[in-house]
């Protein structure tokens, strides 16, 4: 974490912001964080935007900081290529894009991928990588980024579904997997769920309706239980072991689990 203290401009003593700095490094503490390393940057965004000099160095040194202080995170791009699909466009003469976070691996234009989960299994081949307006070459873990597809028109996918080398993942409907059951405290249900649950099942960008299956001789699971169910989904979805998923219903969260075997 960096803590970047904003509107410096109005205040013009600097005992009170040495004074807002020791609060913030001791709330810091309170919530386990290295409060007495943390870097802390004193700025105003406005002076920065009206390119005021000191207003654009605490911009400069807040930049600095996060590239000093902020390890770079390990991308898994040496696994195969797989995105989910956040969002579907069409661009008038140029055809269907979708966009998203690539989850592993890397993608180059021209490169073959496979359409899964929800609908019929669709090939296609990528055409262009854009990322912020800028055309790329390709796309590796990390990225946010939007694929122009060939030959698909914007009906033929969706939310939900992801991009992925040919035959890496392939589309199921049971499976086998360990959930944890939030409990009242924790936002979860006040009351035990039985046989035949059918809760939202959240996969990556996608949310299906499933059913539940409880193992042999458990009538009934309690909110604070962990406990090993076997899934149905009315679609056929992208999934892979150690998949973790969560469990929703009526827009709040009331599980979380992990894909421990496929079934079908």
């Amino acid at each position: 974490i960096i803590v970047f203290l904003n509107k410096v401009d109005m205040v013009q003593d600097k005992e009170i912001l040495d004074l807002v700095e020791m609060e913030v490094r001791d709330l810091l503490k309170k919530y386990k964080f290295p409060g007495d390393k943390v870097p802390v940057i004193r700025g105003s965004a406005l002076k920065a935007l009206q390119d005021d000099p000191e207003g654009l160095k605490s911009i400069e040194e807040l930049i600095k900081k996060i590239d000093e202080y902020i390890p770079e995170p390990a991308r898994p791009i040496d696994k195969a290529f797989l995105m989910s699909i956040e969002d579907v466009f069409t661009i008038q003469g140029r055809g269907t894009v979708v966009t998203g976070r690539v989850d592993r691996g890397t993608l180059k234009v021209n490169d073959e991928v496979e359409i899964v989960g929800l609908k019929p299994t669709k090939k296609t081949v990528i055409t262009g990588i854009e990322m912020f307006r800028k055309t790329l070459s390709d796309a590796r873990a990390g990225d946010n980024v939007g694929l122009l597809l060939r030959g698909i028109e914007k009906g033929d996918v969706e939310r939900g579904q992801v991009i992925a080398k040919p035959g890496t993942i392939t589309p199921h409907t049971e499976f086998e997997a360990e959930i944890y059951v939030l409990t009242k405290e924790e936002g979860g249900r006040h009351t035990p769920f039985f046989k035949g649950y059918r809760p939202q099942f959240y996969i990556r960008t996608t949310d299906v309706t499933g059913e539940v299956t409880l193992p042999a001789g458990v009538e009934m699971v309690m909110p604070g239980d962990n406990i090993k169910i076997t899934g149905k989904f009315i679609y056929p979805v992208a999934i892979e072991e150690s998949l973790k998923f969560a469990i929703r219903e009526g827009g709040h969260t009331v599980g979380a689990g992990v894909v421990t075997k496929i079934i079908k």
